[in-house]
């Protein structure tokens, strides 16, 4: 079997990249017979992957996003003569004689009131290619039951060939417990001794505020005026930029809240080893990675009590509206004063993170292109 892989989305930054490139190295460390072609956008990802004798990388220069995958990719797998092309991100070729498979990260264009974060056009547009590539891809895998069930209800025709199939935290994530090595990092970003940990992105523009920085900001005020010490570490890339847009000096809080900027992902172990609380009560999330990281690195967390964030830490948790600030306060509250209740959650979610692994997601992702490749 040769299979084609469409990655345009490794040159992503966020969860889709990270899924882009680490499930084609568990494709590659599991399955040593069949022949993949991985198709670049840009140059900067060849020889990821070199040292895979069953895999050859190939850098495809094209023009804008749709052309690239209507026209560039699909004259390339048939040149390679491959007989599935997968993309790790949704859309599949519209017109391709190869089996096709994509990849779902999330169905909230069609699920009100979610949709409300994305612009009207990013909706109009959305709507309206979604259901043409739904149509031609032969399989989809879903990141969580929350992805699938909007796919779903949306689109009733695509249930016998949509599944979930969860991924995890890279291998990288675990306790850390050496106190050197906690030391060191505490010293590199001069950690405060006690904190609640966020790890988020900068939402820019005025719709788009999915990460709820707003929330998460007065419900530490609240916190902090319910007699709580620990400092707010807020772990991102321009997430400073939060601190210009909201008044952190009103709500007292300016001196308690530390932005770090972004952290290489060597070092984000230890800054769920070093929390005292993992904070993610963001508005929508289909599979919320960092609250992975946070289960197995033995932090607990607050998260909301809806979309993939409840369904993912489910039974590990406390997970409340995500629009009520109090009630966020109240949860903090309730963690951080019960010790007990701190070691339970750590125990379970230690328990739960075992669900989430690269290894089965493709193992499960194989097992679809070969059932799809046997049909041809």
């Amino acid at each position: 079997m040769r299979i084609a892989i469409m990655m345009r989305s490794a040159d992503e930054a966020g969860g889709i990249g990270v899924y882009a490139r680490n499930i084609v190295k568990e494709l590659l460390k599991l399955d040593h017979t069949n022949e993949y072609i991985l198709f670049y956008k840009t140059e900067k990802h060849l020889g990821r992957y070199v040292e895979f004798a069953n895999c050859r990388e190939v850098f495809l220069p094209g023009g804008n996003k749709a052309i690239w995958d209507q026209f560039t990719i699909p004259r390339a797998a048939a040149k390679a003569k491959a007989d599935l092309i997968f993309n790790p991100k949704f859309t599949v070729p519209l017109f391709t004689s190869c089996k096709t498979m994509m990849v779902v990260h999330g169905a909230d264009w069609f699920v009100p009131p979610y949709d409300e974060v994305y612009t009207t056009i990013d909706n109009f547009y959305i709507k309206r290619v979604m259901p043409l590539y739904f149509r031609k891809a032969d399989y989809i895998s879903s990141v969580s039951d929350y992805s699938t069930d909007g796919f779903v209800n949306a689109f009733p025709w695509c249930k016998n060939k949509i599944k979930t199939i969860y991924f995890g935290p890279n291998k990288i994530f675990k306790r850390i417990s050496d106190v050197q090595i906690l030391e060191t990092v505490r010293s590199k970003y001069n950690l405060p001794e006690d904190f609640i940990l966020t790890v988020i992105r900068y939402d820019p523009g005025a719709r788009n505020t999915r990460k709820n920085f707003k929330g998460m900001a007065e419900a530490y005020s609240l916190y902090k005026k319910m007699g709580g010490k620990e400092k707010f570490v807020v772990v991102g890339r321009d997430c400073h930029r939060y601190a210009e847009e909201h008044d952190l000096k009103a709500l007292e809080i300016a001196e308690d809240v530390i932005f770090t900027g972004l952290v290489p992902q060597a070092d984000l172990p230890v800054f769920y080893s070093l929390a005292r609380l993992y904070l993610y009560p963001t508005i929508i999330e289909a599979f919320p990675i960092p609250t992975t990281e946070a289960m197995i690195c033995g932090c607990p967390i607050v998260t909301s009590n809806g979309t993939g964030l409840e369904e993912l830490t489910h039974g590990v948790s406390l997970a409340v509206d995500p629009l009520d600030s109090q009630a966020i306060a109240d949860a903090i509250h309730t963690v951080l004063s019960d010790e007990n209740l701190q070691q339970e959650m750590r125990d379970k979610g230690f328990e739960r993170s075992k669900i989430f692994s690269w290894q089965k997601c493709a193992e499960e992702t194989l097992e679809i292109f070969q059932k799809l490749v046997g049909e041809r």
